[in-house]
């Protein structure tokens, strides 16, 4: 079995896979001071709470992680407790999909493994909208070639810079208020987030578009389900996308 293991700026995300089908998935803090042996102990936990043998079934680990102490503790744990190394998504792995950037070695490696799984899934011309501490959103060709992209600020690191920077204004929870034109506060500060962001992204895809043409549009990330129904522009949500880039991936380079 492969654990896919997507460690960003603010959660960390580790999915099990049985061949080609995520047998189950967790969700933790990404907690840079976290050691090798902090971060076994958690995935031991997991794996038991679920049946799955920590020691005898776990054959590959893949990461793609924006976060260099997590990415050494993880190739460090995968080393000493599982025996063997880590797939990291890094330049010099095979993905199958030419990064036609300027300089391919700044593209995240979330970016690609995305890329890899939405084209595999949907073909191209292909975007993919990331709802995560950063939103991006990727433009994948009608060759799979993975062309550029955007990358804007998060919704959760809007609002705590809009709390930060405006005394008068408290946290709230991020839920559609009951009407667009806020009758309060906390409706005013909702129907901004939930309203701009859905807004903010079917821009910047419709932009996309005419540049590339008529495509498959998906979202990923913790947030879509926020934005999902407000969009007019996204067709397919897929919240796993990126562990299954991972896993992709790794059977690619396998050998």
């Amino acid at each position: 079995m492969l654990l896919a293991i997507d460690t960003g700026n603010t959660q960390t995300v580790i999915g099990l896979f049985d061949d080609i089908e995520l047998a189950d998935h967790w969700r933790i803090a990404t907690i840079p001071s976290r050691t090798s042996d902090e971060l076994a102990l958690m995935i031991q936990q997991f794996l038991g709470f679920h049946g799955f043998s920590f020691d005898a079934q776990v054959t590959g680990v893949a990461i793609a992680s924006g976060v260099p102490s997590v990415t050494a503790a993880l190739r460090e744990m995968t080393k000493r407790y599982f025996g063997f190394e880590a797939l990291v998504l890094e330049p010099g792995v095979r993905t199958g999909m030419p990064i036609l950037y300027d300089n391919p070695k700044e593209v995240g490696a979330d970016r690609i493994a995305n890329a890899v799984a939405a084209y595999d899934g949907y073909g191209g011309p292909t975007i993919v909208v990331d709802f995560g501490t950063a939103n991006t959103i990727e433009a994948i060709s009608a060759k799979g070639e993975y062309l550029g992209g955007a990358i804007f600020p998060g919704i959760e690191i809007s609002m705590d810079a809009l709390f930060g920077r405006a005394a008068a204004l408290r946290r709230v929870e991020l839920v559609p208020p009951k009407n667009v034109i806020g009758k309060t506060t906390v409706e005013s500060i909702q129907s901004g987030a939930v309203y701009g962001f859905s807004g903010q992204v079917d821009a910047l895809v419709d932009r996309f578009q005419d540049e590339l043409g008529e495509c498959t549009v998906i979202a990923t990330g913790g947030l879509a389900e926020l934005i999902l129904p407000y969009s007019r522009t996204i067709q397919h949500h897929e919240p796993w996308l990126t562990l299954r880039g991972l896993q992709i991936v790794f059977e690619r380079n396998r050998a």
